[in-house]
């Protein structure tokens, strides 16, 4: 069904097809039609941050980033779903056109500049929904906020999150909010994440449970920047961290026209260059630190390659974009011939 619904979504903006294409999953989800749209993948319980996984294929952030489609996505059979990024106060984001397809490539480019209405709307949106499943709010500081005031955006957003996520990312990778990047400096990156933990941990005293909280990092770290940020995670025992978000490289497609645009780049050029990360970043990294791997998933051969470079999970947004939600039951029964993230 999704592959007769493609050409004529992909005829249109790509911003606007991606809020009508919501739409019409949220209108099947309501009508009881997703068995129409693909095939529910049977269970791979995966364990990760203490939660117990129905498997480990899951939607990525930037996909439902106010939390309206929560249901919907669950139903599709993703073992995940992370909404968000979520800021403190509504934002607008970046000026259109801000979102541009690569067909050829199966590929995106964004400048969106974490466009959303606000963590209240969030959670609003997040206690209307069923929430039959695994759900992440990933968060992140509006446009305005200077850096060195960050980590109070960040701070809040935690707070008003905390009763409502399974876990909580900290997003600090995204290419789009100028000089968030700077975040992920060694120096930088401690302080950060050491006052994050002390609220988390505070924050479990007061509310009586804990949320796991992961940290979201860029593939185009170096070596060296690589080693420091997981330095930072080793000493302050993060729960988790997700590699990663887009990338502003632009050599695996330096030909192509819109290869000037500026945004992040996501989809199928962009999964070397992340896997490396991840592979890299799993060998300074503790072995009982998770990782969830992102980045140019496109059939379940990717998702086996993620895991098979040290990730416990993996997610995509471009590739669901370009497959559909055949996807999900693809990278599941990837994983499952290969018996990986099996306990």
């Amino acid at each position: 069904m999704y592959s007769l619904a493609r050409p004529l979504l992909f005829c249109l903006d790509a911003e606007r097809a991606h809020t009508l294409g919501l739409a019409a999953l949220e209108t099947a989800y309501r009508l009881g039609l997703n068995p129409l749209l693909a095939r529910k993948p049977e269970a791979l319980p995966t364990k990760a941050f203490g939660i117990e996984f129905p498997n480990p294929v899951g939607c990525a952030a930037g996909l439902d980033k106010n939390g309206e489609h929560i249901d919907a996505l669950m139903a599709m059979g993703f073992g995940f779903v992370e909404i968000g990024t979520v800021t403190p106060r509504p934002q607008a984001g970046n000026p259109k056109p801000r979102m541009f397809r690569l067909p050829e490539e199966m590929a995106v480019i964004n400048r969106l500049g974490f466009n959303n209405g606000g963590v209240d709307a969030l959670v609003k949106n997040v206690e209307r929904a069923k929430r039959q499943g695994i759900l992440g709010i990933n968060i992140g500081k509006n446009k305005d906020t200077p850096n060195e005031n960050a980590v109070d955006d960040y701070l809040y957003c935690l707070e008003r999150v905390y009763d409502y996520a399974d876990y909580i990312t900290v997003n600090i990778s995204s290419p789009n909010t100028q000089g968030l990047r700077d975040l992920q400096g060694e120096q930088a990156l401690r302080t950060f994440v050491q006052e994050l933990r002390e609220a988390q941990e505070d924050l479990a005293a007061v509310r009586g449970h804990r949320v796991p909280m992961l940290v979201k990092i860029a593939p185009d770290l170096s070596e060296a920047e690589i080693e420091g940020v997981a330095t930072v995670f080793n000493n302050l025992s993060i729960d988790g961290v997700i590699a990663g978000n887009t990338t502003v490289d632009r050599q695996m497609i330096y030909d192509h026209p819109l290869a000037a645009q500026v945004g992040g780049l996501s989809g199928k050029p962009l999964y070397e260059k992340s896997t490396q990360t991840l592979r890299r970043l799993r060998l300074h990294l503790d072995n009982n630190i998770p990782i969830i791997g992102v980045g140019g998933i496109t059939d379940g051969a990717d998702a086996l390659g993620k895991v098979t470079a040290g990730a416990n999970l993996v997610q995509f947004y471009t590739g669901f974009i370009y497959r559909g939600p055949e996807l999900i039951d693809e990278c599941v029964s990837a994983l499952r011939r290969r018996r990986i993230g099996v306990d």
